[in-house]
């Protein structure tokens, strides 16, 4: 009973690990963050992406968002030049959590068995270069589940969601 009675946590602590986005970040240790006022898009570096235009304007558009939230500017003479990167994988995770149907000294219940997952993890890298020096200065990549329910609305939230978590890493230590 008392494995029953923990079955919602382990449901509800295996939803939330499929929804959340690790987020990691590099950065140059010499750059002066605070100097970057404005910012445009590589166009070079964002065109060899290999996703489809919709989703890589639904990423620019967030991404042109969280940049205007903390203040910067869009601009044709630029101090930061703003490149997208992504990758996905197949996953699949196998669970086997030795509950079995059937008559036990202790109790008579389901057999949850084997349980198998699998699902695409995608991963954004979003790259801040200086205009300048044309070096990389910041560097934000998330990763996490993709929605494949083939809803636009949940894509798009999605997507906003990946960018705000990454770009929240944004100016290197920024007290969070």
């Amino acid at each position: 009973m008392k494995a029953l009675k923990l079955l919602p946590l382990i449901f509800l602590f295996f939803v939330a690990s499929c929804n959340s986005i690790r987020v990691t970040t590099d950065y140059d240790t010499n750059a002066d963050f605070s100097k970057y006022k404005t910012f445009a898009f590589y166009k070079k570096g964002i065109d060899k992406v290999e996703i489809s235009d919709l989703d890589k304007r639904r990423i620019l558009k967030a991404v042109e968002s969280e940049m205007l939230a903390k203040g910067f500017t869009k601009s044709d003479n630029p101090d930061l030049l703003v490149n997208i990167f992504t990758k996905s994988i197949q996953k699949v995770d196998v669970y086997n959590n030795n509950m079995y149907f059937g008559w036990h000294p202790w109790y008579y219940g389901p057999n949850f068995g084997t349980q198998i997952s699998k699902y695409t993890e995608g991963t954004l890298f979003i790259d801040l270069i200086d205009a300048n020096k044309k070096e990389l200065a910041w560097q934000g990549i998330g990763s996490g589940a993709l929605s494949t329910s083939g809803n636009i609305a949940k894509k798009e939230e999605k997507i906003k969601e990946f960018v705000a978590e990454i770009m929240a890493q944004y100016p290197p230590g920024k007290e969070k």
